[in-house]
């Protein structure tokens, strides 16, 4: 028995009408996001990546040409390995990433690079500071100042402030950050008139005693570390034990919760170099601690407090860099992001962020913070640059 002409035409409507009730899939884009959340630095890798994430939960979509599209990101663990960065990167390329931000540590952004230049894929470093990173490539960019600068900074900070005429350089072997803000220090300080007795010690150290009693013997002025976390709450638990009282001066890295706990109730002197200083941005740290106090995993993640670090702020700072390039490029194919990067700016909650010619922000101050080991809170001691 066919089918009346009546039957067939209200079958084909309710068939359009169940179609049209389906709503349509909202366009999105990936945002890679390349941190350690295991290894030594593991815990400033996690509290980089809360920035990112709350910079998302504050912005959860983009507008690219005309069209609204969901940022979705994909996160991967680098493990703060450099053989196991480029797994790290390789997942990345292939889950699509239209750009990629990190990593905390300059030895993993160099290890991934060049797995990311094969792809095609433009990668945002946030606080990774060697130069090696982005010198002699068109991928790789930068929102945080680099560590000749810091180095000088502290070099002429332990000049200006403690009248030092001898340094003591403690490193990690075989570690780019540590290895080249060392060497970066050592050279401003020298220029300066200042004598370095250097020394390294191999991964995996976790008995200082041996450093902290050259640093004496050698009767060093300050003591330089340039250090994970993970080192860094050692050296200042056993350099407290040996009544070390020379100030202990080290680079963004310190700039953790970590060391604050390591370093309450202890007499120690503790000063670092760092992007920002919680306070700078009132709204921002408002948002930023009710977020990390809104789910017991960022509270863990962020050290078990809700002290904002100045990674924190930066992974906040790059993931709207990011946001920009995705809007002046007018596309989510990562070529097109890659050649949108190169002039894009943005006014952080950290300053201005523009590149130069390879790819890094400039970056003309570094805020000096201490350790106040009675408030376990940062104390803001100076705002510095080079002359």
């Amino acid at each position: 028995m066919k089918k009346s002409v009546l039957s067939v035409m209200l079958t084909t409507a309710m068939a359009v009408s169940m179609i049209a009730a389906v709503p349509a899939m909202a366009e999105s884009v990936t945002i890679g996001v390349y941190e350690p959340a295991s290894g030594d630095n593991g815990a400033g890798g996690k509290q980089e990546t809360l920035g990112i994430q709350y910079a998302n939960s504050v912005a959860p979509t983009v507008e690219i040409d005309g069209t609204e599209y969901d940022v979705v990101l994909d996160i991967v663990d680098n493990e703060s390995n450099n053989d196991k960065a480029v797994s790290a990167a390789s997942k990345l390329v292939s889950d699509g990433s239209s750009i990629v931000l990190g990593s905390y540590g300059s030895g993993v952004s160099i290890a991934g690079s060049q797995t990311f230049a094969d792809a095609g894929v433009p990668a945002l470093g946030v606080t990774c500071t060697n130069p090696q990173v982005t010198l002699g490539n068109t991928h790789y960019f930068r929102i945080c100042f680099l560590d000749p600068f810091q180095g000088t900074v502290l070099a002429n900070f332990a000049k200006d402030n403690f009248e030092a005429a001898k340094a003591y350089v403690l490193t990690k072997q075989g570690d780019d950050y540590s290895a080249g803000l060392g060497h970066y220090f050592t050279q401003a300080f020298e220029d300066l008139g200042g004598e370095v007795v250097a020394e390294t010690f191999p991964e995996g150290n976790s008995d200082f005693t041996s450093y902290i009693t050259s640093a004496k013997n050698a009767e060093a002025d300050v003591i330089f570390a340039p250090t994970s976390t993970e080192a860094a709450a050692l050296i200042i638990e056993q350099a407290a034990a040996q009544g070390v009282e020379v100030p202990l001066l080290a680079g963004d890295t310190w700039d953790s919760n970590v060391i604050l706990n390591a370093a309450e109730g202890k007499d120690v002197s503790i000063y670092v170099t760092t992007f920002y200083q919680e306070g700078g941005n009132a709204e921002f740290d408002e948002g930023m601690k009710e977020f990390i106090n809104s789910d017991s995993t960022n509270l863990a993640n962020n050290g078990g407090d809700d002290t904002v670090a100045a990674v924190t702020a930066m992974g906040y700072d790059a993931y709207f860099t990011a946001l920009e390039a995705l809007k002046a490029a007018g596309s989510t194919d990562p070529a097109a992001v890659n050649e949108a990067l190169w002039n894009v700016t943005y006014d952080g909650v950290c300053g201005r962020i523009e590149f130069d010619e390879n790819g890094d922000a400039a970056r003309s101050a570094a805020f000096v913070k201490q350790a106040n080991t009675e408030t376990g809170a940062w104390d803001f001691v100076a705002e510095q640059g080079i002359e």
